[in-house]
C-alpha cells in the first residue's frame, strides 16, 4: 500500500513549485518603499521601507511564504536575499527554508559560512 504525502512533504512541493530556476531572476528593489498586492500581505502591513532592517525581513519573510513565482522574482532581489539569508532563514518555516536551502547552493553557502 502506498504511503501518502505528510503535510510538510506538501508544503514543501508547493514552495518548491514557486520557486525560481535561479536566484538571479529575483530582480526586485533594493531599496525604498514598496507597497505589496493583498493577496500576500493580507493581514497587517502593505508597505514596506526596505531601507529599515526590521521592515526589510518582515516584507521578505512574507514574500517568501505567500509569495507565487512571479510574486518571488518580482518583489524579492537576489543579493538581498543572499545576504540576509543567514537571519531571515530562522524567521521562515522550516519548509521554506528547506526548499529553498537545497534548491539554491549559494543560500546553503552563505548559512555554513556564517557558522
Amino acid at each position: 500500500m502506498a504511503t501518502q504525502p505528510g503535510l510538510s512533504d506538501l508544503r514543501r512541493a508547493k514552495f518548491a513549485r514557486r520557486a525560481p530556476a535561479s536566484l538571479s531572476e529575483l530582480v526586485g528593489p533594493q531599496h525604498g518603499t514598496v507597497t505589496l498586492p493583498l493577496h500576500l500581505a493580507w493581514s497587517g502591513l502593505t508597505t514596506f521601507d526596505l531601507d529599515q532592517p526590521r521592515l526589510r525581513m518582515s516584507y521578505y519573510r512574507i514574500v517568501l511564504a505567500e509569495g507565487l513565482h512571479d510574486d518571488l522574482v518580482r518583489f524579492l532581489n537576489e543579493d538581498l536575499l543572499v545576504s540576509l539569508w543567514p537571519t531571515l532563514r530562522t524567521l521562515v518555516s522550516r519548509d521554506v527554508r528547506e526548499v529553498w536551502e537545497s534548491s539554491f547552493d549559494e543560500l546553503a553557502q552563505k548559512v555554513r559560512a556564517a557558522a
